[in-house]
């Protein structure tokens, strides 16, 4: 919405409305430490005051401080916040692209100030640090690379879909995780995407055809108990709705709007939208949960409710495909302090039933 506001302001420059874009973000991160009875102006100046002192002097502000101040008071009530946690979230957010397969070196190479996240699985994975508008350069406008957090890719490496096979982003959104379905199934096979917003799915058939992903369909759902298709599926992915407490980085202003209330009432619409999904899982194939958010109910939380009504679905060990010879765990949490990502959190059960 910034972007787009921004976007609208003609008379400001590239650069102007970078630092405007910097400006807000940092208002919101420190919040905290303002008082809101002074004129805005002086908020703002005090808030880039304490973004540039945390960015020299990160060690003058004390974890008591951060724990206290950068995070509502509520939000002990449904995760434990860790000091190292909330210093990853008063930091600059790191801006991450996912190249299309095997091209990662290629995009790295002509954008420039790219560095490659690792090798194998994580070789088209790059964190940008140049100053470019990305959405001007040729090779976004070639579907060369998307912009993707490195945890949201994680989660299609779970997924690990092949090619030939049927797959369904029942919560797909604008489709960044159907676009990196689709690139690890090479365009074949069937891939499903769908969402209960039908402009989100309209953004998805543009970043689709920029891409050049060809093997999927794009249809509304409504998260019920009537799915879009009777196909059965190799692989079911949700990435339900959620907090977003894990953006808290990126997205500093949700921090003081979601409510504890919202937390527990979405619980319940993941839940739902999980024991929906799963229907659509063949005998034998995988159900992939995720969500960008840390809080107990919306993560151990819902994994425990739809065990209890599905019990056909036998949870999987999961691996983090970020860490080189990761343990395996039954439940996966992608921290920001720890990937420089959002927060996510990943549970991947295997059909061992009709």
């Amino acid at each position: 919405m910034l972007r787009m506001e921004l976007k609208a302001q003609r008379s400001l420059s590239r650069d102007a409305g970078a630092q405007v874009s910097k400006l807000v973000f940092s208002y919101f991160r420190w919040l905290g430490w303002l008082d809101r009875g002074s004129p805005v102006r002086e908020r703002i100046n005090h808030a880039w005051d304490l973004a540039e002192r945390f960015a020299a002097q990160p060690e003058s502000f004390t974890d008591a401080e951060l724990l206290a101040r950068a995070v509502p008071d509520w939000l002990a009530t449904v995760m434990e916040p860790s000091a190292d946690w909330v210093r990853a979230l008063q930091g600059e957010p790191r801006l991450w692209l996912r190249a299309h397969r095997g091209q990662g070196r290629v995009v790295a190479e002509n954008l420039g100030d790219c560095h490659i996240r690792g090798a194998g699985l994580l070789a088209d994975t790059l964190e940008y640090v140049g100053r470019s508008d990305l959405f001007r350069t040729g090779a976004f406008h070639e579907g060369a690379f998307e912009l993707q957090d490195v945890n949201s890719q994680a989660v299609g490496f779970i997924c690990n879909p092949r090619p030939g096979e049927k797959w369904w982003d029942a919560c797909a959104g604008e489709g960044g995780k159907t676009l990196h379905l689709a690139d690890l199934m090479e365009n074949q096979g069937l891939l499903w995407a769908s969402d209960r917003t039908p402009w989100r799915l309209t953004k998805l058939k543009r970043r689709a055809a920029r891409a050049r992903v060809f093997n999927y369909r794009a249809t509304p759902w409504d998260g019920g108990p009537r799915l879009p298709t009777k196909t059965q599926f190799d692989g079911v992915l949700v990435d339900a709705p959620c907090s977003g407490i894990g953006t808290w980085q990126r997205n500093p202003h949700a921090r003081w709007t979601i409510t504890a209330q919202d937390v527990k009432e979405l619980s319940e619409v993941q839940t739902r939208l999980l024991v929906n999904a799963a229907v659509g899982v063949k005998p034998g194939g995988r159900l992939v949960y995720a969500a960008c958010t840390l809080a107990r109910s919306e993560t151990a939380g819902v994994v425990a409710a739809f065990e209890e009504r599905c019990p056909q679905f036998t949870r999987e060990p999961v691996c983090d495909p970020l860490t080189s010879g990761a343990a395996p765990c039954d439940l996966l949490y992608l921290w920001p302090q720890e990937t420089g990502g959002n927060g996510m959190c990943v549970a991947v059960w295997r059909r061992t039933a009709g």
